[in-house]
């Protein structure tokens, strides 16, 4: 946190609006964004221009050609390096101050051990892989620490269907119906997800693309287009931050 309110600093329209003890609160959170993708990619970029002072990005994937359409951190300057360390130069061009750690590996039961869910404050979910999705869930929820799950933004062309609410409120969400069911099975009720209402698009056939590898499996490729996962992903940057302030 930078010392010297009465100046000007990277935060000072912020302060305006969340107070002193706010940017400090911010500056002092720690939080976890599992998959830096479509979605990721703007929740860590969202925060790191809010100060929050501690981020730890996970994702074992390199940027390629098809992320150009969607992808924050994708740039024909980026192809082939790992999306952490693209994301990570951005923060610290950002903030330096910010304290970013990365992992380039694909959470699951092999890897989950890596992290103590219980440090952080805030535990952010974007990945796209059902089994993922629903340990990382419960391995959040075993130690108390919120969560925000995002569910599927593929195959969508209005982010104004977006919203936030608890996973058994959702409808029209092929995702969410069916971690909802998966998460009955494991004893969790609630989870605060972010889902659109608006019915899936049935995707064009497009040769060489038809599925693709994600952890152990494989799955049809889902059309996308930027500005809805762009805008899912500052929806939850914007939830995240309003519950670190207490709902400011």
């Amino acid at each position: 946190m930078k010392e010297g309110y009465n100046m000007l600093h990277e935060y000072s329209r912020m302060e305006l609006l969340i107070g002193e003890e706010g940017v400090k609160r911010l500056a002092k959170s720690r939080i976890a964004v599992f998959g830096i993708g479509g979605v990721g990619s703007y929740v860590v970029e969202a925060l790191a221009r809010c100060g929050v002072g501690n981020l730890t990005l996970v994702d074992n994937d390199t940027v390629s050609i098809t992320n150009l359409n969607r992808q924050l951190i994708a740039l024909h300057s980026t192809l082939g390096r790992a999306k952490t360390q693209v994301a990570k130069e951005r923060i610290h061009d950002i903030d330096p101050d910010i304290l970013v750690n990365t992992y380039e590996t694909f959470y699951g039961p092999q890897t989950k051990e890596l992290f103590d869910l219980g440090e952080f404050d805030y535990v952010v979910d974007a990945i796209d892989t059902v089994s993922a999705k629903l340990l990382l869930i419960e391995e959040s929820k075993k130690v108390q620490t919120q969560i925000i799950s995002c569910m599927g933004t593929g195959n969508k062309m209005d982010p104004g269907r977006f919203e936030i609410t608890d996973i058994n409120k959702t409808t029209n969400c092929p995702l969410a119906k069916v971690v909802r069911s998966e998460l009955r099975k494991r004893g969790i009720k609630k989870v605060k997800v972010l889902y659109s209402k608006e019915l899936p698009i049935k995707e064009r056939k497009i040769r060489d693309m038809k599925t693709e590898t994600k952890g152990n499996t494989e799955r049809p490729v889902p059309g996308s287009i930027s500005f809805v996962p762009s805008v899912a992903g500052l929806m939850i940057a914007g939830e995240v931050i309003r519950d670190l302030l207490g709902g400011k």
